[in-house]
């Protein structure tokens, strides 16, 4: 006991200097955003990669369940295409037209494959982290899909790794949406709470809708194509303001289950994003 004692007195100054250094880096990265997301983020390798052994195990023991799920919604998605095309063959007596113009459409777009290895829903800034990145051709700012549905938005990259901002944030989240069919538009929020439930601000008082309507992405931002599905329209509400509409939407995409995911690549975002800096640059330096 004695030597214990000696040798803590003699040495204190070391424990000290430590003690001081874990509490200062727990200060920084705690109350400083920018170190922690560029430190403390999924996307770091080693992170990475005990968050990519734990899916894969919880991933193991549902594939039976997700399995019959697929094979279902495969067999539904497969008849309503026959049942389309045999209907607008009927109309133009021309079967190849749809199949033609939908893959010149789909030819725009290169969709990465991808696993959740780590996902929350109990916070109000939740974050998703995938098993691909810039060394699979993943970069900021691209659209996140799965097969029921919209996901998120690509935030940070690193080689082998990517976190999500999905649909589920409630300070970073905004995504272009419209009424299928309608015509109209406005954008997609997460309030807290329910992971099933969102809601569409800024419809206009003139539109023409009901519940029961499908919400899917506009297509007006480089991020996501037009059609993605985003959810139902259940409850309308006023805005607060009373100029526009607010629409409760049941969200298709169960973030609780969620484990495939696709990175939507639009081979045309470095070109509109370079139209957009300089008609930005020329508005700047245009004299008034």
């Amino acid at each position: 006991m004695k030597n214990l004692i000696a040798f803590l007195a003699k040495y204190h100054h070391w424990f000290l200097f430590v003690l001081l250094e874990v509490a200062s880096g727990v200060l920084l990265f705690q109350y400083n955003s920018y170190q922690s997301s560029a430190w403390f983020t999924s996307a770091n390798y080693v992170v990475g990669k005990v968050y990519q052994a734990d899916a894969a195990i919880r991933a193991f023991f549902s594939l039976t369940r997700v399995n019959e799920e697929l094979t279902l919604r495969n067999f539904y998605l497969e008849r309503q295409v026959e049942q389309l095309r045999r209907l607008y063959g009927d109309m133009t007596q021309d079967t190849t037209v749809l199949e033609r113009q939908e893959l010149e459409f789909l030819s725009r777009y290169k969709l990465i494959p991808a696993k959740v290895v780590s996902n929350s829903l109990d916070k109000r800034e939740n974050l998703i982290t995938i098993d691909k990145g810039r060394a699979d051709g993943v970069q900021t700012d691209m659209g996140v899909a799965c097969g029921n549905g919209i996901v998120g938005v690509v935030y940070l990259v690193s080689d082998h790794y990517s976190v999500i901002i999905p649909v589920l944030n409630v300070s970073s989240s905004r995504i272009s949406c419209s009424i299928r069919g309608r015509g109209y538009f406005g954008y997609l929020r997460w309030y807290g709470g329910d992971p099933a439930i969102a809601y569409v601000e800024d419809i206009p008082r003139h539109a023409k809708f009901k519940r029961g309507d499908w919400i899917e992405t506009s297509g007006y931002s480089s991020i996501f194509p037009p059609g993605v599905l985003v959810g139902k329209v259940g409850t309308i509400y006023n805005s607060p303001d009373g100029l526009s509409y607010r629409l409760k939407v049941h969200l298709t995409t169960d973030f609780g289950r969620l484990r495939d995911v696709c990175v939507i690549s639009d081979k045309g975002i470095a070109e509109r994003s370079r139209l957009m800096e300089q008609a930005k640059d020329s508005l700047t330096m245009k004299p008034k």
